[in-house]
């Protein structure tokens, strides 16, 4: 197969945070990397705002004139506090997005190669994302069944032989510096992605880029954040991904202070487990 390649990108937290300088480095370098897709896996936004939406949405536009793009909603992009515990259903969580990214919170995109599958993590203070930490509230996401279940429909629905890399919000591996996950139970959730038929996952959350396996068979990629609220005070970083017929392949491009510019920084590369 030829090879597919994946800009794998998230929390840019447009407003407050975000580092412009990284994002015009960043849509700069696109051409050169000729990816099949651009993904976003949330945290388009610091608060929620219209204005913020809109610069992210302004980022989607220009990337998806050249690139198909696939994004997904993050916890700062919810307006958790317009139905706290869904007293008011969901609706009103996504009015904000919705105005900006469309109806579909849980989009999909087929490209030669690859099938991607978004799924919704992120559902506010909900009663399935609570812990006994009380600061996880409006911060930790959950991933339902009925999420699941769509997404191995679709995968089971894929052209043979093609890729199937399910796209959420919230990291499903330990931060190397926060030991954090970003799903509440994690351990249920890991499984029900092993036996969805996914060989790759792309997220966020932890402003910390990593690559690992869940289970061994089922490669994640987290990215970083294209702001100055890196975990650890490191430089920031965004993910391409390589999948051929043997490998799945993650490069980190960290962000180099003094020339302004992203760097190919580590490199790992998984054996592909390709589907039945």
């Amino acid at each position: 197969m030829t090879p597919v390649v994946l800009v794998h990108l998230s929390d840019m937290h447009f407003g407050r945070d975000v580092d412009l300088a990284q994002v015009e480095a960043c849509e700069q370098m696109l051409p050169a990397i000729k990816p099949g897709a651009v993904v976003i896996s949330g945290d388009h936004s610091q608060r929620g705002r219209h204005g913020e939406l809109q610069m992210s949405r302004h980022f989607r536009d220009r990337v998806g004139r050249h690139t198909p793009t696939l994004v997904v909603p993050g916890n700062h992009d919810v307006r958790w506090w317009a139905s706290p515990f869904g007293i008011f259903g969901p609706r009103p969580l996504y009015t904000k997005y919705r105005t900006y990214f469309g109806e579909e919170l849980s989009p999909t995109l087929e490209i030669p190669g690859a099938v991607l599958a978004g799924a919704l993590t992120s559902h506010g203070v909900a009663p399935g994302s609570m812990t006994w930490n009380l600061n996880d509230m409006a911060v930790k996401g959950h991933l339902p069944g009925s999420e699941i279940e769509r997404v191995t429909r679709y995968f089971q629905a894929a052209p043979p032989g093609a890729a199937r890399v399910l796209v959420l919000h919230h990291n499903v591996l330990p931060g190397a510096i926060s030991r954090r996950m970003g799903l509440a139970h994690w351990r249920r959730a890991q499984r029900q992605i092993v036996a969805s038929g996914a060989e790759l996952v792309l997220c966020g959350h932890d402003h910390q880029e990593a690559s690992g396996q869940i289970d061994g068979t089922v490669v994640v990629s987290t990215a970083g954040t294209l702001t100055l609220r890196t975990r650890g005070g490191g430089p920031s970083a965004f993910n391409v991904i390589t999948i051929d017929d043997q490998s799945i392949s993650v490069l980190h491009m960290r962000w180099d202070r003094r020339q302004l510019q992203f760097k190919p920084s580590d490199l790992s590369r998984y054996g592909r487990l390709r589907p039945s």
